[in-house]
């Protein structure tokens, strides 16, 4: 499933509890995750947490923004068995662009 979040389209990953529905993403995911390839959401004492990460092959990667170590940040760093999402930035191919 994608869904719009000021006008960047991300495909949903996990939606874990499905806490997307009661959230307004616009009003939530600032500028500042905009160069991010993921944005990652956990629930902690009520309220959201934003996390971005980038694909591995990214310029900027480094260990604790890895997509890879998604579920190791998830287990270590949030608490457990919170509800959470992931959403991967759909990427427009330049070409379409284009035309």
């Amino acid at each position: 499933m994608v869904i719009l979040i000021k006008e960047q389209e991300y495909e949903i990953i996990k939606d874990y509890g499905e806490t997307i529905s009661s959230l307004d993403l616009n009003d939530i995911v600032t500028d500042y995750y905009d160069i991010y390839d993921y944005i990652v959401g956990d629930w902690a004492y009520g309220k959201v947490r934003l996390k971005g990460f980038y694909e591995s092959n990214h310029k900027l990667c480094k260990e604790h923004n890895n997509i890879l170590n998604v579920e190791d940040y998830l287990h270590n760093k949030c608490a457990y068995g919170c509800k959470h999402f992931i959403l991967k930035k759909v990427k427009i191919n330049s070409q379409d662009q284009a035309d």
